[in-house]
Formats: structure tokens, C-alpha cells, sequence
């Protein structure tokens, strides 16, 4: 699981520290891609085969389908981490969400994100409203229980 955020410097080769709590769970290999924001996604390599079986079934006819064909797989870059714990994020990433000299590790549960200063910021101020979360995230069902109604026995 990848949780917490970071800031990390990236070297002028575009290299950026993974940090080492992440480290291992890329063990198997990774996936970056352009993220829905101005950020990018990092995916295991097996969390990026399920998404590319689901995005792939999707049918060719459908212009939406064909979009996220194109944002996903377009700019996805399998990626290694290095001796050092680093990644290489490729020139075309680094400019499309305008990383420069340093970054946002974030983790989100099943992947994490990496996030130019100033884009991360920005989401900062937006989580900070929680008036504004209490609406957003009302029609989410975020209960302790399991999905069939049963209370989770760990409580």
C-alpha cells in the first residue's frame, strides 16, 4: 500500500527517489503514466496489466473509449527502480505536468502519484475545504462495514 507524500528532488538527468517504503512493492517492475490531473501515475506492473486488460476490452468504436486509450497507453513508460531507489521519468512526462527540479510523492493506496510543486500545493488547498469534502465525498459510502451490511469483525 502506498501511503503518505514526499519531497523529493529530481536530478537534472530526470531521475526522482522513490521513497523507500515504496521501493519494494516495484520490486516486479512499474508503469508511469500521465495521471487525470497535471501529475503523473505510478502502477505495479501487475496493477498496470489489469488496467490495460480493462482499458483494452473497451470497444474501439466508442470515442470516449479511444480517449482513454490514448491518455493511458500513450504515455505510459514501464520503469525501473535503480540501485539508488530512483526512477528515470522520461523528458515527455516531465514536461507534459511541468516537473522541473523537484516533486510530490504521494501515495493514494494502490499506486502513487508524483506531483510538480506548485500542482500539489494547489491540491493541497482543495483537500483543506472541508466543508466543501463533506459534499464532495457524501455520495461515497466509506463505512467500516463490509459490503454486505455485515460490521466488520476486526472492531
Amino acid at each position: 500500500m502506498f501511503l503518505g507524500n514526499y519531497r523529493h528532488s529530481i536530478d537534472k538527468k530526470g531521475r526522482l527517489t522513490v521513497p523507500a517504503r515504496f521501493r519494494e512493492a516495484l520490486s516486479e517492475g512499474a508503469y508511469l503514466l500521465r495521471g487525470f490531473e497535471r501529475n503523473l501515475m505510478v502502477l505495479t506492473a501487475a496493477d498496470f496489466e489489469r488496467v490495460y486488460r480493462r482499458v483494452n476490452a473497451l470497444s474501439m468504436t466508442d470515442p470516449l473509449a479511444r480517449q482513454l486509450k490514448r491518455l493511458i497507453f500513450a504515455t505510459a513508460s514501464p520503469v525501473e527502480v535503480d540501485r539508488a531507489g530512483r526512477i528515470l521519468i522520461p523528458p515527455y512526462l516531465r514536461e507534459a505536468v511541468g516537473l522541473e527540479d523537484e516533486a510530490f510523492v504521494v501515495g493514494v493506496g494502490d499506486y502513487f502519484e508524483i506531483w510538480p510543486p506548485e500542482g500539489w500545493e494547489e491540491q493541497l488547498s482543495i483537500l483543506d475545504d472541508a466543508e466543501a469534502n463533506a459534499r464532495r465525498f457524501a455520495a461515497l459510502d466509506l463505512s467500516l462495514e463490509h459490503t454486505g451490511g455485515e460490521p466488520d469483525e476486526r472492531r
